[in-house]
């Protein structure tokens, strides 16, 4: 399947209230952008948080991004994904991961071993499960967060395609060379609206800092031909290849790059430079036109 090339939005919610995401969805919804993606890490449940703001939207569809395979069984999976999915009118897409290692084994303590066969063994399962309820219309679009060429294969053989994360144009390319060009691929491009090269790559190095210890993405970057020293020592051939900043014009260019390389949607998540969880209504603003 392909899905026709969109622009999205990426954002954590979980410092707003239930009451102030819906509004935030609602703007997303009225600024034209066609998904919005909601992560899944200590916070709210993202399939009861997908229920509640799609009650309170029209047409903005919404995505996992991701939900952990460590959290749930594969047939409790099948479970939300069909009943949001039934509920929202079809707005609803599946991002499934792995997760990270620290995440799983050392907060939820639950194993880690082999990623990529239980991802294989736990799609499969899914595959296999019953769902007696009325079913949606059409089965939700169901995406691994793959970054890898071996996760990228399996998304391209036992789903509709990738949701890759943290990566850059030339990752993009990659990816559509292994899916194909039958398969979906939703990328994300985090962004920060400023011309200041300081400013903008302190937000980047605010965001780095969560993730850049995750041996998952690193190990990408360093695939893509960035070294310890650039990631660790925050290259600014390293960090603006990874966030896109500058004038609104400057951004879509970077934006246009991942469609050039073949990526069906790109969901932006803007960075403050004020700092994290201080959503930019500026960035989306100026992006959504």
């Amino acid at each position: 399947m392909t899905v026709q090339p969109t622009l999205g939005v990426w954002y954590f919610t979980d410092a707003m209230s239930s009451i102030d995401a819906a509004g935030f969805a609602r703007r997303v919804e009225d600024l034209g952008y066609t998904r919005l993606w909601l992560p899944e890490t200590v916070g709210r449940d993202p399939f009861a948080h997908v229920a509640w703001l799609a009650s309170q939207t029209t047409t903005l569809e919404f995505a996992t991004g991701i939900a952990s395979i460590s959290l749930r069984h594969p047939g409790a999976m099948v479970q939300a994904t069909n009943t949001v999915n039934e509920q929202t009118g079809g707005r609803f897409t599946l991002g499934l991961g792995v997760s990270h290692e620290p995440l799983v084994a050392g907060l939820r303590r639950v194993e880690y071993a082999k990623p990529l066969t239980r991802m294989r063994e736990y799609l499969a399962a899914m595959d296999a499960s019953p769902y007696m309820a009325v079913k949606p219309a059409e089965p939700a679009t169901r995406l691994l967060a793959a970054l890898g060429p071996k996760m990228l294969e399996l998304a391209r053989d036992a789903a509709d395609g990738a949701h890759p994360y943290w990566t850059t144009p030339a990752h993009t390319e990659l990816a559509r060379d292994i899916l194909g060009a039958d398969k979906a691929l939703c990328v994300e491009q985090k962004v920060v609206l400023t011309t200041d090269a300081t400013a903008a790559r302190a937000a980047a190095d605010t965001a780095l800092s969560t993730y850049d210890k995750l041996p998952n993405y690193r190990n990408n970057w360093i695939r893509l031909g960035y070294t310890e020293e650039q990631i660790d020592g925050r290259d600014p051939a390293f960090v603006d290849d990874v966030v896109a900043w500058g004038e609104p014009a400057q951004i879509r260019e970077r934006i246009d790059q991942h469609f050039a390389a073949g990526a069906d949607h790109v969901c932006i998540q803007p960075l403050s430079t004020e700092g994290p969880l201080t959503l930019d209504w500026a960035a989306l603003e100026a992006l959504s036109a």
